[in-house]
């Protein structure tokens, strides 16, 4: 027969149902099928073994629930990719033991492991939101432990115990947090299932479209200054010199560098002379390398790349929030020389293609000899003549360009930027489509900027003599209001990005008082990204030079040292492990002063006698005390169990003062046979 002590309560398994949903919810996008069909079933056993309708399974059927999962693991894994297999693992562990448990060690392993998918949970989901609710579920998964130990304790008991408990670890996590050097995170590792958001680096025709059904956040942006209008915020991300006819993709040798870091590094540019606009990104994860800057952008933070084309490139992929610092040089020029290969790169045209833009070009060509005065010609075309500019362009052919120009009419920002740059190449002006991001909602309580993947634009950059490469927008003469006002002033946001999100936060603008409260929330996301998640080792560094001043490691050896020891004290104290002598009660002390004269005349108190039934002892064997002993001692109850306003207290305290020394005289006076009759 089991020991009654290992027996696990029905007290424990009400916790341990609440505990297994509310760990294995936040982690249900990286479940497979299988996965999510056998925790079902585990949940749904332990409810009827809790509900004492079934039994515990059989070890050998556990066992083989558990070989049949790992081979079903084992055979999605490159599917899946290896981080997410070992994560399909680690839950149908959680969940098999769960339904084996039988005596209260199996009820600590659960909980150990669901502390470490608690902590797995983190590895993508880190916002300020997801941190309050896994600290919640951390709670209830420490609620499980604590009730082992506390059986017949209310189940709002535990849950209030289990916070403080959590909350006397928190001086230990800050201290930790500040001092801990900064390492990479250990889950960016080759991961075959990552999904990547955002821009690709091929465009065709109707591609950027797609990114404008997507309310996603891409980046925020604060400024040291003034931000700039909305205008002017053309946000580079790709870069695009090579067309087949069909799609966009960067050149060959931007390809080789990106392929190659250390070479990358050694090809980046120099640091552009003259007044920048400061600013600092947060990114947000998209999987891929590439970084967001206006006009010609140069970073210096660690882990960033100034390639060649102007563009930014991140060393890692960005899995995470990435946070770096960004100037712009917006009134310098970029590649005021272009070597003959770049010419040539950015006039390539694919062969027998779209003849009649072709003819149309050149016609440009004839009239405006300058190449300056032909780009504005050529934007003043698209201004001049029916074209349409729409989210659902009609579908084109193989001569894709000369269909959207002469047939169709009607495209989006990729048709004409596409036909603007075919039409430069064409008549010797190098050309080549950049994508990035076009506008920003400005946030006014927080000063920083949100830029949305619907905000997605296309745009074409023409290199020009003594100018170098220039952007035109030809969006901005089909919709000005587009690139003027933002996306919301020419399309309409149920029809686009919002057209698939029911919930999104974004349905609250129309609302004035609603927006403004989304956008507060979304300001404590903003810092906590900010301060929290952008805690890198320069801010680190900073911190603990502000604390300790020159750091190095004798100071911070006494820092850890210091807190950790003022950690355990507190906790020491709180748990009763450590006392402090409490000032004395001058009340009490003046009572005890006066039975322990009395106890010299032969009258000592006895424990626990309530002081009246004493003074009526006493009075009994020395009537000579009655009055003044009496008095006093009614003062003394009522300064010890009374309520009294400020002014009362001190009055009664001066009384038994001077009762106190009365009835010490008098005690004091008793010869020795009145003491001991």
């Amino acid at each position: 027969m089991a020991d009654r002590q290992e027996i696990i309560t029905r007290h424990t398994l009400a916790w341990l149902l609440l505990v297994n949903i509310a760990v294995l919810a936040p982690l249900h996008d990286k479940m497979t099928h299988w996965t999510l069909a056998i925790c079902s079933i585990c949940f749904v056993w332990r409810v009827g073994i809790f509900s004492a309708k079934v039994a515990r399974p059989p070890r050998y059927l556990v066992t083989l629930l558990a070989l049949a999962s790992a081979a079903t693991v084992a055979l999605v894994t490159s599917q899946i990719g290896i981080l997410n297999g070992l994560i399909n693992l680690l839950i149908l562990g959680y969940a098999l033991k769960y339904i084996e448990m039988r005596d209260r060690r199996d009820v600590r392993a659960v909980v150990m492991v669901g502390f470490f998918l608690i902590a797995i949970t983190f590895i993508e989901k880190y916002s300020l939101w997801f941190t309050l609710q896994l600290t919640l579920v951390a709670t209830l998964n420490l609620a499980v432990l604590l009730s082992l130990y506390r059986e017949n304790e209310a189940m709002v008991h535990t849950a209030k115990r289990a916070t403080q408990l959590l909350l006397q670890s928190v001086p230990l996590a800050l201290l930790l947090f500040i001092v801990l050097p900064r390492f990479p995170p250990l889950w960016l590792v080759p991961n075959a299932n990552n999904v990547t958001t955002g821009l690709a680096d091929t465009v065709s025709l109707g591609d950027i479209n797609q990114l404008t059904r997507s309310p996603a956040l891409a980046f925020r942006v604060s400024f040291d200054n003034e931000p700039p209008q909305h205008q002017q915020r053309y946000w580079r991300a790709l870069v695009m010199e090579h067309y087949d006819g069909k799609s966009w993709t960067p050149s060959a040798a931007i390809k080789q560098l990106e392929a190659n870091p250390s070479q990358a590094k050694a090809a980046q540019r120099q640091r552009p002379v003259g007044q920048a606009l400061q600013y600092h990104v947060i990114a947000e994860p998209s999987h891929q390398h590439w970084l967001f800057g206006l006009d010609l952008a140069y970073s210096p933070s660690d882990g960033v790349i100034n390639l060649p084309d102007g563009r930014l490139y991140a060393i890692s992929s960005v899995e995470q929030q990435y946070q770096y610092s960004v100037a712009s040089y917006t009134e310098a020029s970029l590649d005021s020389q272009l070597s003959e290969a770049q010419i040539q790169g950015n006039l390539q045209l694919p062969a027998r293609s779209n003849p009649k833009t072709l003819a149309l070009a050149e016609r440009f060509k004839q009239s405006y000899p300058d190449p300056q005065q032909r780009m504005a010609a050529m934007m003043r075309y698209f201004n001049e003549s029916p074209y349409y500019y729409t989210l659902q362009p009609p579908p084109v052919g193989p001569q894709q360009i000369d269909d959207f120009l002469f047939e169709n009419q009607a495209g989006f920002c990729v048709h004409y930027a596409s036909a603007l740059a075919f039409m430069a190449r064409q008549t010797g002006i190098p050309a080549r489509l950049v994508t990035g991001y076009q506008g920003g909602e400005w946030n006014q309580s927080a000063q920083y900027l949100s830029v949305y993947q619907y905000m997605a634009h296309a745009w074409v950059e023409a290199w020009l003599p003594n100018h170098g490469w220039t952007r035109f927008d030809p969006t901005a003469m089909i919709a000005p209001e587009r690139v003027e006002q933002g996306f919301d002033a020419f399309f309409n946001p149920a029809d686009s990005y919002l057209q698939e999100r029911p919930f999104s936060s974004l349905r609250l603008r129309q609302y004035p008082l609603l927006n403004q409260f989304r956008l507060s929330i979304a300001s404590i996301d903003y810092y906590w990204s900010k301060w929290v998640l952008g805690f890198d080792n320069q801010r680190q560094q900073q911190l603990l030079k502000r604390l300790l001043g020159d750091v190095d490691s004798t100071k911070l050896a006494i820092l850890i040292i210091c807190t950790m020891a003022l950690i355990g004290v507190a906790i020491a104290y709180s748990v009763g492990l450590l006392q402090f002598q409490r000032q004395p009660d001058r009340l009490k002390a003046g009572f005890d002063a006066i039975t322990a004269l009395l106890a010299k005349k032969g009258l000592p108190r006895e424990t626990d006698e309530p002081p009246q039934r004493y003074a009526q002892r006493v009075a009994t064997h020395l009537p000579t005390l009655a009055v003044p002993l009496q008095r006093y001692i009614d003062c003394y109850m009522a300064l010890k169990y009374q309520p009294h306003s400020s002014s009362e207290r001190q009055a009664l305290q001066q009384q038994i003062t001077r009762y106190r020394r009365q009835l010490r005289l008098a005690i004091l006076s008793l010869d020795g046979r009145q003491a001991t009759r």
